[in-house]
Formats: C-alpha cells, structure tokens, sequence
C-alpha cells in the first residue's frame, strides 16, 4: 500500500504544479488596452447560432445592436437552424440578417456556424467575426474593446463569459462560481504567461482571414477541438476580461446533466484526436504554447485530483487508525497536504476576483459536483455509449 501510495502522490505532483501554476500566473492583473485615438475602424460580422430560440433571439440582436460601436460597421448575421417556433422572424425584428438552415441533418452548433460562415465570409464585408449565443447579453462596449485588440495584432480574442442567473439555484450559482475561477486561472493565467486562452464557444472574435482558414470545430466538444486546431496553427487564443457576454447556466443538475456529459465525451474524443500531434508539433518546434495544449488535454483535471487526493488520504488516516504504525505520518501528512492545497485553489481564484460571499458558498457544493462528474464519466461517458448534442433551454431575457 505504502508503495502504492507513494507512486500516486509522485504522479500527482505534474498535473497540480501545472494548476499551481496557472494560478499564480493570473495574480497579476491584465494591462488596459486603450481604443485607438483614430476611432473605431474594423467591420465586423456578428455571428449567431440558434435552434428554437424565438423567446431571446429578438432581445439578444437588439442588445447588440445598441453597441456603443458605429452601426456602418457591423451588422448581425442569426442561422435559424432546424427551427420549428419563430426564431427566424423574431431575429429579423430584431434586426438581424437571417439565414434559415435546413438541409442536412441538425448535428449541433459547429454545423450551423460553419454553414453560415461558408455563406458569408467570401463576400469582403467585414475584417473580423465575433461568435455570440442566442442567450447572450453584451456589453456595449465589447466592439470597441475587440476593435484594439485586433488593431494591437491579436488575430484571436476571447471576451469573459460570465454566468447572469447565479440566483436562480445552487447549480446555476456554483457554474457562475466556477466560470470566474476559470476565467481567472485558466485564461488570464494563460494570458500572462504568454500561452493560448480557452476557446469558451462564447464572446470570441477571430480576424476574417483565421476563420476563413480553420472555420469553427465540429464534434461535440467543438470549442475545445478548435483551440487544439487553432494550437496546430500556431495561432493563440488572446484574453479579454473586459469584453464581458453574459450568459445563462442550466437550472439543476438534471438540466446540466446532457449539457456536462456531451463535453466530457467531445474533449475526450478530440484530446484521442489531437493531443499526441499537438505535442510532438510543441516538442520539435518548441513551443510553448504547443506543449501547454497537449499537456492540458492529457493531465487529469482538477476534480480527477481532488477525489484521488481525498480517497487516498482517507484511507491513510483510516489505516493509521486500525493498523497504527503502517502508514509513515510523513505520507499521510504528504497527502494532507496536497488535499488542503486542492481545497484551497478555487477560493484562491475568487478572492483574486473579489467575488461576493455567495459565490464562496457556492463553492463549497464543489464535492458534490466532483463526485457528479465523476458518476457521469463513468456511467455515460467511458465506453462506447453514444452523446448528442443536446440544446440547453433559455427562459427568456434577464438582466446581468
């Protein structure tokens, strides 16, 4: 056991340095970008997919287009995709250009986009794409803020996307919770140490030329699959915290349920598919940005660490009870302390977010969650049962 024990906390020791890691890389506070003295110039084209989204659809193209941004440059573009309600009518009182999509068989989001966007990105009407939900509320100065972005050189901009409705149930909170975490980790951690941000599927512009080149991603994981994508390009993922999309999170664990093990299945699928690519392209180019891809999709995730972490250590402390002397206080201490340094890391990342009380005892129905996913990977996810895409149900405009 003692032997055991001791090549697990070793193994261990890489994935939790690489999120120590990324932690303390997102102390530091992003730099302002200031918008350029000339005024705006890049035109752009909002891009929306939606399915059966008639009860936003027309409130989130209204939004966008009250942007503090000039309406000459950017025009909003909705695929009503296999719609049975009046999705596409509301988005055209809204003000959007509408393209109805319904031949081929409705396989999900990647489908839609990557249809629209064969439509409209050989036309020379705009400089950069910006992808939105259906459900999302901008700020309106998110075009201002992507315009100098993209004039600084970024050729890929993730805005934060930020959970609106935390006050509607525990899950909807602890997804709020965790999103600023993961803003806060993975992407400005990311961003500071000069490495690609997370494609979040959400608030992302891409400049004409790189979309054109790669399109979106397909699969059910096709956010994700598209950052590994964009790695093998070369091209990284750029962060903006102040270009903020709000959107809704499921309203219980049910809801989340198809949404959660869609994702787990897709990355997996596209990690098997990219990752031994990726680092070998990182490894004979060294880069680092490369590496970190393929290691990020390769190492266990933070909730794999923490209940291997916990069920070790508890069975230290249960063996040191009933077999004293067994077990080296040293190891179980070694184990203690890996645990606490786990329980620690996501109230770590709310305090450098200056996040209200609620979310810290949102987090604290973290276990819970772990223990969640982790019935879900091993009742629906490993082995050859099969995912689809399921669409997450949008009640209607609430304010951020």
């Amino acid at each position: 056991m003692i032997t055991i024990s001791l090549s697990c906390l070793i193994l261990l020791l890489l994935p939790t340095a690489y999120l120590m890691l990324l932690a303390l890389a997102s102390v530091r506070s992003p730099e302002k970008i200031a918008p350029s003295g000339e005024g705006p110039q890049t035109r752009f084209i909002i891009a929306i997919p939606a399915h059966n989204e008639a009860s936003v659809i027309r409130s989130t193209v209204q939004e966008i287009r009250r942007a503090e941004y000039p309406s000459v440059l950017f025009e909003v573009h909705v695929v009503a995709d296999h719609c049975s309600d009046a999705t596409a009518a509301e988005a055209r009182q809204g003000g959007a250009i509408v393209h109805v999509r319904n031949e081929e068989p409705r396989s999900g989001k990647g489908a839609a986009l990557n249809w629209l966007f064969e439509r409209i990105l050989d036309a020379g009407r705009c400089d950069a794409v910006v992808i939105f939900d259906a459900d999302t509320l901008v700020e309106r100065h998110f075009l201002l803020l992507m315009d100098a972005c993209l004039r600084s050189g970024a050729d890929v901009i993730q805005g934060q996307h930020v959970i609106r409705n935390p006050e509607e149930g525990w899950f909807p909170a602890l997804v709020w919770a965790m999103f600023m975490i993961d803003n806060r980790f993975q992407n400005q951690g990311r961003a500071n140490l000069g490495m690609s941000a997370k494609n979040m599927g959400d608030s992302i512009c891409f400049r004409e030329g790189v979309l054109k080149k790669v399109l979106w991603g397909d699969g059910l994981a096709d956010d994700y699959q598209l950052r590994l994508r964009l790695l093998l390009e070369g091209i990284k993922i750029d962060y903006q915290p102040r270009a903020r999309g709000y959107g809704e999170a499921p309203l219980s664990w049910r809801e989340g349920g198809a949404q959660r093990v869609r994702w787990l299945k897709g990355t997996r699928e596209a990690s098997r598919r990219y990752t031994r690519r990726l680092l070998l392209a990182g490894l004979r180019e060294l880069d680092i940005s490369k590496v970190e891809g393929a290691l990020q999709a390769m190492l266990p995730s933070y909730s794999t660490l923490s209940l291997i972490s916990l069920t070790i250590l508890f069975a230290h402390l249960a063996g040191r009870s009933l077999l004293p002397g067994l077990i080296p206080a040293g190891l179980t201490a070694a184990w203690a302390s890996l645990s606490a340094l786990l329980f620690i890391y996501p109230f770590f990342g709310l305090a450098l977010e200056r996040a209200p009380l609620r979310a810290y005892a949102a987090i604290l129905m973290g276990p819970a969650f772990i223990v969640w996913r982790t019935w879900l990977t091993l009742t629906r996810v490993i082995g050859k049962r099969t995912a689809v895409w399921v669409r997450t149900a949008h009640r209607g405009r609430r304010e951020a």
